[in-house]
């Protein structure tokens, strides 16, 4: 019987976040670092930033650097992962395989590729709308609740203004009934 021994061969550049920012107000870059230096250390190139404070987050990446570098081997954490997915350079990553290997030709997946962008940023933009209106109808309920408040007031006034007439017609009363 043979044994066979998994070696897995992780390559020392990495592809990651250097937290910057105030304690509780992050901000990061998005490094290409020896696997081996501290978070916030040494780094090789900056590829761009990710701030997760803006709603929705707001994340710039220099594509053709970052595809350079997972050409070469970078290996990216898994949150730097979902960031250049939805940034659309994996996706564009694999395309490229495709090309390589011979399914299509390039043209055909910048074709696929700058569709699949337009899609994607017509679908971002609707949901900053989306957020934009959502936000909006939180706040309205507070003006809402102010105008009321303002109606509420008015109607107490006029309910005073009433009590003053009611004894003088509940004296007429008495007076005809006796």
């Amino acid at each position: 019987m043979f044994t066979t021994k998994k070696i897995s061969i992780f390559m020392a550049v990495k592809m990651r976040l250097q937290r910057h920012g105030s304690k509780k107000r992050p901000f990061y870059f998005i490094v290409i670092a020896d696997g081996r230096s501290p978070r916030d250390g040494k780094f090789i190139q900056k590829l761009g930033t990710y701030n997760p404070l803006t709603v929705p987050a707001t994340v710039q990446v220099d594509r053709q650097k970052a595809l350079d570098w997972l050409q070469k081997g970078a290996q990216p954490t898994d949150t730097v992962r979902r960031i250049l997915s939805f940034k659309g350079v994996l996706y564009l990553k694999h395309l490229l395989r495709g090309v390589s290997l011979g399914l299509f030709d390039e043209a055909t997946a910048m074709e696929k590729f700058t569709k699949w962008s337009t899609e994607h940023d017509a679908q971002m933009a609707k949901r900053q709308s989306a957020n934009k209106k959502a936000r909006m109808d939180r706040s309205v309920p507070i003006v809402k609740k102010v105008a009321e408040v303002a109606e509420v007031a008015a109607p107490v006034s006029e309910v005073a203004d009433v009590t003053e007439e009611a004894p003088a017609s509940t004296q007429e009363e008495t007076k005809t009934e006796e």
